[in-house]
C-alpha cells in the first residue's frame, strides 16, 4: 500500500526544521539540505513551498513574530507583567531571539529587510498601544512612545540575547536569575512611570 501524502504534515516539518537551521546556523550558514534531511522531505519541496533560502527565513521569522506577538500582547496598564510574560515566552523560545539576531547580523542596520513595510505596521501597533497608555495618563510622556517600546524590549530581551552576560555579571543561580527578573521588572516600572 502506497503511503498517503499530507502536503500540509510536509509543510510544516519543513517550516519547524528550518526554525531550528536558522536558529542555529543564520540565514548564510544555513542548508537546505540539512533542512530538508530533518524533515524528512525534498529539497525541491522546500524550494516549492518557499521559495529560496532568504525567502524561507523571512517566513520563519514573520510567523516567529506573529506568534509571540499573539502569544504576549503589549500591555500598557500592566507593563511589569508584560515584561514577565516576554521574559517566560524566550525562555521558551529561544529561537525567536536567536533569528532576530542572525538577522541583524546578516541584513545589517541600514539594508532594507525583505517584509520590514509589513513588521513596521506590526510595530505600529504596539505603539500606538504605548501611546494610548499615555494618552490615559497610565504611563509617562516624557520618552516617545516608539523609543520606549524599543527601551522595554531591550530590558525584557537582553538577558535572553546574551545569556553568558547574565551568567557573568549577574550569576548563574536560579536565585540570581530570580533576583534579576524582579531587577528587570523594576526598571520597566521606573521607565514608565508618571
Amino acid at each position: 500500500m502506497a503511503a498517503v501524502r499530507d502536503p500540509e504534515a510536509t509543510r510544516a516539518r519543513i517550516f519547524d526544521a528550518a526554525v531550528a537551521e536558522f536558529a542555529r546556523h543564520g540565514i548564510a550558514g544555513a542548508r537546505i539540505d540539512r533542512i530538508a534531511a530533518e524533515a524528512k522531505a525534498n529539497k525541491q519541496l522546500i524550494y516549492a513551498y518557499f521559495g529560496n533560502k532568504a525567502e524561507l527565513f523571512t517566513q520563519v521569522l514573520g510567523k516567529s513574530m506573529l506568534d509571540l506577538a499573539v502569544a504576549v500582547p503589549i500591555d500598557p496598564d500592566d507593563i511589569e507583567g508584560w515584561v514577565d510574560r516576554v521574559i517566560d515566552y524566550h525562555s521558551a523560545h529561544p529561537e525567536v531571539l536567536r533569528l532576530l539576531f542572525w538577522e541583524g547580523l546578516e541584513y545589517g542596520g541600514n539594508a532594507e529587510l525583505p517584509d520590514e513595510s509589513e513588521r513596521r505596521e506590526h510595530y505600529r501597533k504596539k505603539i500606538d498601544a504605548l501611546r494610548d497608555g499615555q494618552d490615559r495618563g497610565v504611563i509617562t510622556d516624557a520618552i516617545p512612545a516608539r523609543d520606549l517600546l524599543f527601551l522595554l524590549i531591550a530590558l525584557a530581551n537582553w538577558a535572553a540575547v546574551v545569556p553568558q552576560m547574565r551568567r557573568i555579571v549577574a550569576g548563574a543561580e536560579d536565585t540570581d536569575r530570580d533576583r534579576l527578573r524582579a531587577s528587570i521588572r523594576e526598571a520597566a516600572r521606573r521607565l514608565v512611570a508618571r
